[in-house]
């Protein structure tokens, strides 16, 4: 046998007409030839926010360490418990903060500051932590990171929680501590920063016309490649364009769904699934894509906004999320609040599913990914940010093994948390926010 130490390119891509192009995943043989052992797997991050708290005693479990019972919110994600820890005791935002408190939940979550107290376009937190882990293993990919959100935000401007500007809310990374990042909610715009054709309104329709697959155009490219990789590189390369077009399908059936309900073509973008739950899956696929083609290694995702009106009526919830927050301890508002947590949970199980079952190297992406998930809030009915759980875990690159339940002593802060994730990146910072100190995750 002859050994050439041949191998792809790491940015590979299928290149179709018109200049289509879509990037591949990774692959054995872009790994040099009798160097197998020595290629290192890529971290991902994953953060992924709820809004307006969760009922604590039905996330938190009673007892700390491997042992714990799964409570009844995180019971949707029981099949991964190995998979994460839950960290509770934690506290955001101890200091004074602007607005009711809904502001700061989000805005902060990811940096532990303090925001200043405006409601005009001055406003100011810190960067955020998938920022500067994007700064430091995200610069290779054509996308640094991914800020996704559901609720279309574009006519929430001025004044939106009591003192505070609806910039806060809006999103929850920041460039700088000045500089909020917008929140894509539109899955069809996502799928085509990814891989190109069209941007406007009227380009997407016109594609949409088309009747013709974006992978289409790249099949005679993927059928060449696909001749001359091993078993495996066939395999992962027709399971990763099938995950594609299947994506496509659905924005697909969704806009042309939509665009026969409307019976004309809309000003506005038509692409936006009217399910939520379609929504949120689509968002989770696609981050999923994004990690798997190294498009971006770096992705935030708000599946809901604070101060949302959103009703869940999928789930016998026909009040709205905020109203529903504020329980005032009503057992029968708090069942609806918690029935919406586990909603949540399961949408959220969904994506790490999804990362487990997409093979990545020597393992699947949930291996190398670090995900946090949870509220900047704790119980929603006072705004309280003190005490908040979350979960992290993920295997980020064979740190972590989760399994396990930490509880902080009282009043710990979540700086703490942002400090370790950034560990995990290889982002030594001494202090976020408040923070004193580290978590052994």
């Amino acid at each position: 046998m002859i050994i050439t130490g041949k191998h792809l390119p790491r940015r590979s891509f299928l290149r179709g007409i018109a200049g289509a192009t879509v990037a591949l995943p990774f692959l054995e043989s872009m790994v040099p030839a009798l160097r197998a052992s020595t290629a290192q797997p890529q971290l991902r991050a994953a953060f992924v926010y709820t809004p307006h708290g969760v009922i604590l005693d039905k996330w938190v479990p009673k007892t700390t360490g491997a042992d714990y019972e799964i409570t009844p919110i995180l019971k949707p994600v029981e099949a991964f418990r190995n998979r994460f820890t839950i960290l509770s005791n934690l506290a955001e935002n101890k200091g004074k903060q602007a607005g009711s408190g809904h502001a700061s939940s989000s805005a902060t979550w990811l940096n532990a500051a303090i925001i200043k107290d405006t409601s005009g376009e001055d406003v100011q937190a810190d960067v955020t932590i998938d920022q500067m882990i994007a700064r430091k293993i995200g610069q290779e990919t054509p996308m640094p990171s991914m800020e996704l959100g559901i609720e279309d935000v574009s006519n929430m401007v001025g004044l939106c929680d009591g003192t505070s500007s609806c910039a806060y809310l809006n999103t929850m990374s920041w460039s700088t501590p000045t500089t909020p990042l917008p929140a894509e909610i539109n899955p069809r715009v996502v799928f085509e920063r990814m891989f190109g054709d069209g941007s406007s309104a009227k380009e997407r329709y016109a594609r949409l016309q088309e009747d013709r697959s974006l992978l289409d155009s790249i099949t005679g490219a993927a059928a060449k490649l696909q001749s001359k990789v091993g078993g495996q590189d066939k395999t992962r390369i027709s399971d990763y364009l099938d995950n594609l077009r299947e994506i496509e399908r659905r924005i697909g059936q969704m806009e042309k769904r939509n665009q026969d309900e409307a019976l004309a073509v809309p000003q506005a973008p038509v692409d936006v699934p009217a399910v939520y739950e379609d929504h949120v899956k689509l968002m989770f696929d696609l981050q999923t894509v994004a990690f798997q083609a190294d498009i971006t290694r770096v992705t935030t995702f708000m599946m809901s906004r604070e101060l949302n009106s959103r009703t869940y009526p999928q789930i016998g919830v026909a009040d709205q999320h905020h109203s529903v927050s504020h329980h005032q301890y009503n057992p029968v508002q708090m069942e609806k609040h918690q029935k919406i947590n586990t909603y949540h949970v399961q949408l959220f199980n969904y994506f790490l599913a999804r990362l487990d079952a997409t093979r990545d190297g020597d393992g699947s992406l949930l291996d190398h990914t670090v995900f946090m998930y949870g509220s900047g809030m704790g119980d929603g009915n006072v705004h309280s940010h003190d005490p908040i759980s979350i979960l992290v875990g993920g295997g980020a690159c064979g740190q972590l093994t989760g399994g396990k339940h930490i509880a902080g002593e009282k009043h710990t802060s979540i700086g703490n948390a942002l400090v370790s994730v950034l560990a995990l990146a290889g982002i030594e910072k001494e202090q976020m926010g408040d923070s004193n100190g580290k978590i052994a995750l």
